[in-house]
């Protein structure tokens, strides 16, 4: 039976938001941490994830003929629970009302948050997680344990307006079906960080940016995002510490850096995400083995050269010398081998030998076939980690024109700051010392075999036919291109080493990490903020890839319903934003260069400012109508392959990525 909510009364963070069809709701407080969605329109749903164990309940329902509307009518309310063996589960009490004749229960999944993610993607998930529906007068009720016989989940719907028959709610004669939703979990709370644990006082006064920060930040790690991502994942504690960092207090950097320190591997890679809870069970046993053991997965490659520069701005550029060599030697448990530890210094040495092993064949000899590739078999390896967000490249522009130098760069600095000379054996000091070498080969060499020139004439032509077929004006496109080749960095290079032509917003990591020289800012920075399709610039924001110059087939399969096609990502315009910043700060640029920056910085802050709305989401779509572009939430249209995140840890940056004093 439930408890009574906590008696602190009011919780430590609760907050609501509405974004497309679905009502989102928030709550944590001591041992809960949850995530409330309701699904408006044809596909009404329930769903509920917790931090806890990135795990989840969800309650799917038949398509209705007539849209389904919800109402949140008591937000929800921490609860403890007892479950059949008087085991504690943590949750929430919410009460919601929704407009249709009735719902018919379509499928319920109680488990992972991965399985339930499966399911809403492709209709399936495995079996032996599956939980029976008993009903009970006006009370519907699914609860289970984990498949090893932890503490496991539930789901109770009890109705107030309206009735049950079986797996259907009728609606009350008002036309309305209330219910109490009443969701737990029984795996393992984190430790949430609080606010002034988290931020210091330069933080941007917004709050929207501060509750997601709020509800993702713990102590163990920091969550990718929700409902989707209720776990930790490499990448995005990278980029979302690094770009955060200056209104990071020590212990939030240290949190999040300590998080990665704790995933790597023996080779010294970055985990891109782990398996927890129900989902380790499954995976265990699908290999023949027992236990709960999180799984790491080490299939990405860009994680692994991120490490190296974020933590040497913390080191060296925001952490004072003592604490930064008490944080180096402070021992991280590691999750990638529960029970044991080491020192942070020791796990980030191991990380710094992995960049120089895989940087070393292109640095001397200086070819394609030495580049740092994706994994064999994978079609993914960075952040655009869908099957089609390279275009099918193998030798991402990022990962090579920009963070292996970047890496190579910070261990140099980092070996010549002594920092880490207590952790370093013989052999790495003279390793070590090759690094800055190294990095000068991979920035000379490396950025010129993605470069793309295509004449004005043969842009302008497929400008015109691909805005015919996207449905948008290419006359402003056309009038910024001028007469001048349309000179960009590809977004990949294929397996034969061809660049992929598709223009994409990543130049944003060069000008973060990189000190590129006037002219090549000129050139690329001027590439990405032409108007859509020459370039990457809309009124609802910077897109992240435009296709335009590709093939047809290419085309379809960026569109603005593909989740790294021509949609708007809020992190990525901040990267811009912060390599602007950082590039016009420097003082060895000409004022030309620098008055090209200024105007492209103007113009982004100008769309960023038009979408504040929607700025803490994970990413958004567009419609053109009326002669301008308009904000669509991704994963309201029928054919997006996904669903945004409402709480996404990078689009938080802004709290630090603030536009310059003079567009405030």
């Amino acid at each position: 039976m439930a408890s009574p909510p906590q008696a602190s009364g009011t919780p430590e963070l609760s907050y609501q938001l509405t974004e497309g069809q679905n009502l989102n709701a928030f709550v944590r407080d001591g041992q809960v941490a949850a995530h409330l969605l309701l699904r408006s329109g044809a596909d009404p749903r329930i769903l509920v994830a917790f931090p806890a164990g990135n795990s989840g309940v969800g309650l799917w329902f038949d398509r209705v003929a007539a849209p389904a509307s919800w109402r949140l009518e008591r937000t929800p309310e921490p609860v403890t629970l007892a479950d059949g063996r008087g085991r504690p589960l943590y949750g929430i009490r919410a009460t919601a009302s929704v407009t249709a004749p009735r719902l018919t229960v379509k499928q319920a999944v109680l488990s992972n948050v991965r399985f339930l993610r499966d399911y809403q993607a492709i209709g399936k998930f495995p079996p032996e997680v599956a939980a029976p529906m008993r009903s009970e007068g006006n009370r519907i009720l699914y609860a289970r344990d984990r498949l090893d016989g932890a503490p496991g989940y539930q789901l109770e719907l009890n109705v107030l307006e309206g009735r049950v028959d079986g797996g259907t709610i009728t609606a009350a004669p008002g036309g309305r079906i209330r219910l109490e939703i009443v969701a737990a979990s029984g795996d393992t709370p984190l430790t949430g960080l609080t606010l002034p644990e988290l931020l210091n006082d330069r933080a941007a006064d917004d709050p929207a940016a501060r509750d997601a920060l709020h509800f993702l930040s713990y102590r163990e790690k920091f969550l990718a995002g929700s409902w989707r991502f209720d776990t930790y994942f490499g990448r995005d504690t990278l980029m979302s510490v690094r770009l955060l960092m200056p209104v990071l207090q020590p212990a939030a950097v240290e949190a999040g850096l300590g998080a990665v320190l704790a995933r790597l591997n023996d080779q010294g890679e970055v985990a891109h995400e782990e398996g927890l809870s129900e989902f380790a069970v499954v995976e265990h046993r699908r290999n023949g083995g027992s236990g709960d053991v999180p799984t790491l997965d080490y299939a990405m490659i860009d994680d692994d050269f991120m490490l190296a520069p974020v933590a040497a701005s913390y080191l060296l550029d925001h952490a004072k010398p003592d604490p930064a060599r008490a944080f180096l030697a402070r021992d991280v448990p590691s999750a990638a081998k529960p029970g044991t530890a080491e020192p942070a210094g020791k796990a980030l040495v191991r990380n710094l030998r992995y960049v120089l092993d895989q940087a070393r064949p292109f640095a001397d000899a200086p070819k394609i076939a030495n580049l740092v590739s994706l994994k064999r078999g994978r079609m993914t390896g960075e952040w655009r980690d869908s099957e089609e967000g390279l275009g099918r490249g193998r030798y991402p522009f990022d990962v090579n024109a920009v963070f292996v130098p970047a890496a190579l760069d910070a261990i140099d600095r980092l070996a010549r700051a002594g920092l880490l000379d207590a952790y370093l054996a013989a052999d790495d000091r003279a390793a070590f010392a090759r690094a800055r070498g190294m990095a000068e080969a991979w920035r000379s060499r490396a950025p010129a075999l993605f470069r793309v020139s295509v004449p004005a004439v043969t842009a302008a032509a497929s400008i015109r036919d691909y805005a015919a077929r996207a449905g948008v004006p290419a006359r402003p496109a056309l009038a910024a291109l001028g007469s001048a080749p349309l000179t960009f960095h590809a977004i990949s290079l294929d397996e034969k080493g061809a660049p992929v032509p598709i223009v994409n917003s990543d130049e944003g990591f060069a000008l973060l990490f990189g000190d590129p020289s006037a002219a090549d800012l000129d050139t690329f920075v001027g590439a990405i903020m032409r108007p859509f399709p020459a370039g990457l610039m809309t009124d609802v924001g910077l897109l992240v890839a435009n296709p335009a110059l590709a093939g047809s087939e290419v085309q379809a399969r960026f569109t603005p319903a593909a989740y790294h096609g021509t949609v708007v990502w809020s992190w990525q315009q901040a990267l811009l934003a912060a390599g602007l910043e950082r590039q016009l700060a420097r003082r060895d640029l000409p004022a030309a260069t620098r008055t090209r920056l200024a105007d492209a910085q103007a113009r982004l802050w100008r769309a960023i400012s038009a979408t504040r709305a929607v700025q803490s989401s994970e990413l958004w779509s567009w419609t053109y109508e009326g002669g301008r572009y308009r904000v669509v939430p991704f994963g309201a249209g029928k054919q997006d392959v996904d669903e945004s995140n409402a709480a996404q840890l990078w689009s938080t940056v802004y709290l630090a990525v603030r536009p310059p004093a003079s567009l405030r």
